[in-house]
């Protein structure tokens, strides 16, 4: 009755924030068309101001506070869950065989996944470019919003870090946290002894899955209503009109790979019964909508998948951290469709190399995408630069991404989450780490 409960109230909150959020838009419009933009700039710094913006020293930002408030406790306990669940997961693991058999599977699910989806997004570009939909007017919109983008290869060198207090001291680094971990659990492994860093581990968890447990149920609801409402009731109509072939054709395309592509992953590579995945994986799904990171969603998606799908603790503590770090299938199908939105405002010829291109980069581009709000826009810089897509034309149409993205990058996070936990039902199943009684299992 409690997860039912809990599903619910996320479910009522989203569509009650989604109707504020459209709501304040709307009034935003309308006392901005009728010179009452002082009234609607108190209503902004009473309920939506970011207090930490420049020139925000006398607004309250309640939603924005509560919102923040709320991310911010779910990221203080992300590299600290990493670290002990992998741990725990490869102390656990006596057979070294097996765990490579799970890091080959997971691995090579998720590059499979994102393959898959970087074909389906350059079909879908591709036929939109050609229909003469992304033909935008971009013109007055100015290019110095743009971010200047690095080489996505740099991901690897972050896996093994030459400092350790740099990697847990920040969220930034959990790729590095999780190789950390492992080298730990494995060696806490091959002592075969009984480890006190162990113990600690073991306990530590438990207080952050107590932790989690509290501020989820308790706070999880209100915060996603106030993090939907602020997001959609601080961009106006003038933002959004422009460029909405781009929304509307990455906003079906994800809803498509969202609804369609994972439930048939499950059926076929998992072999099961996609019903009930679809069932209990749509609150993680919520949730990442709402906060738009994949890391303020990871303590739900571990939660859920372990003990609603079914899915061995161990299996799940380290397909779900690594996943959030280099799994970003929804990023990759944004990123694709994106740079061709961008080609085709800019006047550059798309062929068929040029998508293949495109989709290379995006794919090593995605896999090192931070798993935090807005990094899928700024990361698609580094796609536009190895393209050439650089002329001022091009920038024009990035910043116009860049002002418009985040209701896109809130589904893409939906993306994201599911397929981590889809991946991991597949490698359980495969490793006979699923609990089918309890996957089966009608939330009551």
């Amino acid at each position: 009755m409690k997860k039912n409960s809990l599903a619910l109230k996320m479910t009522l909150s989203m569509v009650l924030g989604l109707a504020c959020g459209v709501l304040f838009l709307l009034l935003r419009q309308n006392l901005t068309a009728s010179n009452q933009i002082e009234t609607w700039n108190m209503i902004n710094n009473l309920l939506f101001q970011d207090i930490t913006a420049e020139g925000a020293q006398q607004a309250i930002g309640l939603f924005y506070l509560i919102g923040q408030l709320f991310v911010n406790a779910l990221q203080l306990v992300i590299v600290p869950m990493v670290f002990t669940s992998i741990v725990i997961a490869m102390c656990r693991i006596s057979d070294t065989k097996k765990l490579g058999r799970i890091s080959a599977k997971t691995i090579g699910t998720f590059m499979l996944t994102t393959c898959v989806g970087l074909l389906f997004a350059g079909i879908v570009g591709m036929t939109v470019y050609h229909l003469g939909a992304f033909n935008v007017e971009v013109e007055g919109l100015a290019s110095s919003t743009g971010s200047t983008g690095s080489n996505p290869l740099n991901i690897l060198l972050q896996v093994i870090p030459n400092n350790i207090l740099t990697v847990f001291s920040t969220n930034g680094r959990v790729l590095s946290v999780v190789f950390i971990a492992v080298c730990v659990g494995l060696a806490i492994n091959k002592t075969n002894k009984q480890s006190t860093l162990k113990k600690l581990c073991e306990e530590v968890n438990e207080i952050i899955t107590i932790f989690l447990s509290f501020v989820v149920n308790k706070f999880g609801p209100i915060a996603i209503f106030c993090l939907l409402s602020r997001t959609f009731a601080i961009y106006g109509v003038n933002h959004l009109v422009p460029a909405m072939a781009y929304m509307v054709t990455v906003i079906l395309a994800l809803f498509a790979y969202l609804l369609i592509g994972y439930p048939l992953y499950v059926k076929f590579l998992g072999k099961l019964n996609p019903i009930p995945f679809i069932k209990k994986i749509v609150k993680v799904a919520v949730f990442g909508f709402s906060t738009s990171s994949s890391a303020a969603t990871l303590p739900m998606n571990l939660k859920t998948t372990t003990e609603e799908l079914g899915v061995h603790e161990d299996i799940a503590s380290f397909v779900l951290p690594l996943g959030m770090t280099v799994n970003m299938d929804g990023t990759a199908i944004m990123q694709v469709i994106a740079a061709v939105f961008v080609a085709g405002c800019a006047g550059y010829e798309i062929s068929f190399l040029n998508i293949l291109v495109i989709g290379v980069l995006a794919l090593v581009a995605s896999i090192g995408t931070p798993a935090a709000p807005g990094a899928g826009a700024v990361i698609l810089f580094t796609i536009l630069s190895g393209m050439g897509y650089t002329s001022d034309a091009a920038l024009m149409a990035y910043s116009l991404i860049l002002a418009i993205n985040r209701p896109v990058e809130m589904l893409v996070t939906s993306l994201n989450v599911v397929g981590d936990s889809s991946t991991a039902l597949i490698v359980a199943k495969s490793e006979n780490g699923v609990n089918e009684k309890i996957y089966s299992k009608e939330v009551q």
